[in-house]
């Protein structure tokens, strides 16, 4: 008897839909909530965030260093380098500012009742100084010990290490060379193999984090967050149409076509709120959709550190919404000095967990803003990720292929082929 598959899309959306139902009820009869949560859902929902973590490192490391290695000298690399960092440079800064902008003039934090909003307390520590300054930066993308930095999961020091060993590979006698690029070569599509086991699972993961966070706090609570809330889904929705659409457009791409071919992707991002969860898909995609590996291998894993517009988005809104609940007014002059400090602390501590906490508390205490205010949007603040981690997929699909189009590395035939897969 034929059983019509359900596609692994639908499947993510009924285990959302399903969380949902489920927290929601059991934030209503809290009698046993707290055992389904900490026993059941927490633990199916962490399965999955931990699953992905697991291959982040390999397929990254693999994928750099045949990319690299396979297909570049190191000028080629030391170029497409320059041109990806200023590309992420000059679309984090975009979202920074329009983010401020928007803080300006919706005003989310404007009569917000602080007393009804403060649900969790987070421990916030005043950034050292000079902690996240450009030479920090710098020091800190250089590993002194790689094995650790691959055991911490930390992506820029083992990019720089594959980036450096993928030059050296090159170097090699070719018989060599092509040794060291077929095994690598094997690992990764290896691990993309393993990436599909644990999709099949993903489903379940969903249902248990979207589970935790309803039962958590349900509906009523969200309710002075309203207009923080709709402020951030709305200018993301723009930034997609207006800041990505314009780019896609420079280079030729149809933005809505981008977000077609990865929707699949983009649904389990906001689902999950972790944008480490579709690495190796965007990979392959990207491949898929016309770019060279060289470009997706690099450009890509460099991204989730320093391209993370819908993170730089919402610190803009996010700092004026808490200066704004003290009724602390911040001058134009101000808010330049806030948007370089944005910059940097950024890139300094992306990839560190509940790394937007620690931009947040760098950036108000910069402003002289009370780092307490993060605890009025601690508690809710995954609704938040969740269009925010999209943003960053998106993003990050959208750099590869614009650093493809500048670079001569973009494949028109694999490009019309999905195309016409797309209808």
């Amino acid at each position: 008897m034929y059983r019509p598959k359900i596609s692994l899309v639908w499947q993510i959306v009924i285990g959302l839909v399903a969380g949902i139902a489920v927290g929601y009820l059991l934030n209503i009869y809290p009698e046993h909530s707290q055992w389904f949560v900490s026993q059941v859902f927490k633990p199916a929902g962490d399965i999955f965030i931990k699953l992905m973590k697991m291959i982040v490192i390999p397929v990254v490391f693999s994928c750099l260093v045949v990319g690299i290695a396979g297909h570049a000298d190191s000028k080629a690399v030391g170029r497409m380098g320059v041109k990806t960092i200023v590309y992420f440079l000059c679309v984090t800064t975009t979202a920074i500012i329009i983010g401020l902008v928007v803080g300006n003039i919706v005003q989310p934090g404007a009569g917000a009742d602080m007393s009804a909003m403060v649900r969790h307390q987070v421990n916030v520590a005043t950034p050292a100084s000079g902690g996240h300054g450009v030479g920090q930066v710098i020091l800190n993308i250089i590993p002194d010990n790689i094995v650790a930095a691959m055991a911490k999961g930390d992506l820029l020091p083992v990019i720089f290490f594959a980036v450096m060993f993928g030059i050296g590979i090159s170097s090699l006698a070719s018989e060599k060379k092509a040794s060291v690029v077929n095994f690598f070569s094997a690992v990764a599509d290896g691990m993309f193999k393993v990436t599909a086991m644990i999709m099949a699972y993903s489903p379940i993961g969903i249902f248990g984090m979207i589970a935790v966070t309803v039962t958590d706090f349900g509906v009523v609570s969200l309710l002075p967050l309203v207009k923080l809330i709709a402020t951030t889904y709305i200018t993301a929705l723009l930034f997609v149409i207006i800041v990505f659409g314009l780019i896609a457009r420079l280079v030729g791409i149809n933005i809505f076509t981008v977000i077609r071919f990865i929707k699949d992707e983009l649904i389990l991002a906001f689902s999950s709120a972790s944008s480490t969860s579709v690495l190796p898909q965007l990979i392959q995609k990207t491949e898929r959709f016309g770019v060279d590996k060289t470009v997706s291998g690099f450009v890509i894993p460099t991204g989730y550190s320093f391209n993370l517009d819908g993170a730089s988005l919402f610190l803009g809104i996010g700092t004026l919404f808490i200066a704004q609940i003290y009724g602390i007014h911040l001058s134009l002059a101000d808010q330049m000095m806030l948007v370089v400090t944005m910059v940097v602390t950024s890139k300094g501590a992306a990839g560190v967990p509940g790394f937007m906490f620690v931009i947040l508390s760098a950036t108000l205490s910069s402003a002289g803003i009370p780092l307490e205010g993060i605890a009025f949007i601690a508690g809710v603040y995954r609704l938040m990720d969740m269009p925010n981690t999209a943003l960053n997929v998106l993003g990050n699909t959208l750099a590869p292929i614009v650093i493809a189009k500048w670079e001569n590395k973009f494949s028109e035939p694999r490009y019309r082929q999905t195309l016409q897969q797309l209808g």
